[in-house]
């Protein structure tokens, strides 16, 4: 039986200065992105660093008539975690949103992906934040207009519609094909039963085909779990796989070595994000630099989740570039630019 903590009269953590604001930002969140509402159930996975986040999706969850708010701390398992502890399995089943507010760590990817997985096996929509911090609960990115971004969501998504192919270059070296076709971009600010997606929310994207992607990319943004770079890394990309990583830092690249050959698919192509979120900042956290605008990333690994995907690693690695040019290829053989600089036309 999961050690479930009963919140309904439970009120014995120390509040941040910024917990109002904090909890407004998650009940816009619960309302607008996870369509929470009166006599709905919810269930936030939480640890002892994040605790403050926790509650305060927890009263965001009251505030909108909540019916039972429960919280999960994994805090009592040992860290970091390397797959779902048995307590967590199937307790999904009895609400109706579920949030995940932890820290995050670049060792419990394999565990966050098998939780996930877990989750919206149910009828459930799923929430994930691994490192959400304080800042983004109050700062701008969880506290925006949620109808202008579904609007800029739907509009951009549109505009990849039929397409075969994209071609992304940036001014710093990015030259980049992948194939998309019969691979629809999917979006966050509206998070459906029996799926998830990231708070703070604000992006679109979709799972390029695995075996035909290839060119370099020049990251200059963040990477998962690892954060903001002091120097460019360049990444090359031959048939959907990562074949070579150039970076003054040696150590970094052997680290991104480690994570990204964890399994036989963790160094294939697995995603490619597009940021729409204007009040998102690069803070060197992925969970929110992701959602900034005029911002793309790729990502290596697990996909199953996205529509058509088939990369079934246990990992997923994200790696984020500034101001990319798209020009999209259809099916009918014309080509149309739709980002240049990271402005969307």
């Amino acid at each position: 039986m999961a050690e479930i903590m009963e919140l309904a009269n439970k009120d014995d953590f120390k509040r941040c200065s910024n917990y109002n604001k904090m909890v407004e930002g998650a009940e816009k969140a619960l309302k607008n992105v996870l369509s929470f509402d009166q006599g709905q159930n919810i269930l936030v996975v939480t640890d002892q660093e994040k605790q403050d986040i926790g509650h305060a999706f927890i009263s965001g969850a009251k505030r909108l008539g909540g019916l039972k708010t429960d919280l999960y701390s994994i805090s009592q398992h040992q860290r970091p975690l390397e797959k779902l502890p048995e307590q967590l399995k199937g307790i999904f089943k009895d609400y109706n949103v579920v949030v995940n507010a932890f820290h995050g760590d670049a060792k419990e990817t394999p565990f966050r992906v098998e939780l996930l997985y877990d989750e919206i096996a149910y009828d459930v929509r799923v929430a994930h934040a691994p490192g959400i911090t304080k800042e983004m609960m109050y700062k701008g990115p969880m506290n925006v207009d949620y109808e202008q971004i579904v609007k800029d969501a739907m509009d951009l998504k549109s505009k990849f519609n039929k397409a075969k192919e994209v071609h992304i270059t940036t001014e710093l070296g990015t030259n980049l094909i992948l194939d998309i076709q019969d691979r629809c971009f999917s979006t966050d600010v509206i998070i459906d039963k029996k799926s998830f997606g990231n708070l703070p929310a604000g992006e679109i994207w979709c799972a390029p085909t695995e075996t035909k992607g290839s060119g370099k990319v020049v990251v200059d943004g963040s990477i998962g779990d690892i954060g903001m770079l002091d120097v460019p890394l360049t990444l090359t990309i031959k048939n959907g796989i990562l074949t070579d990583m150039e970076c003054e830092d040696k150590e970094m690249v052997k680290h991104l070595w480690e994570l990204t050959t964890i399994d036989e698919m963790a160094s294939t192509i697995g995603e490619l994000g597009i940021g729409l979120n204007p009040n998102a900042r690069l803070v060197g956290n992925l969970l929110e630099d992701e959602k900034a605008g005029e911002t793309a990333h790729i990502a290596f690994g697990n996909n199953m989740d996205m529509n058509n995907g088939t990369n079934n690693s246990k990992t997923h690695r994200d790696f984020l570039f500034n101001k990319p040019s798209m020009a999209v290829t259809y099916m009918d053989g014309t080509t149309k630019d739709i980002i240049k600089n990271g402005k969307v036309l």
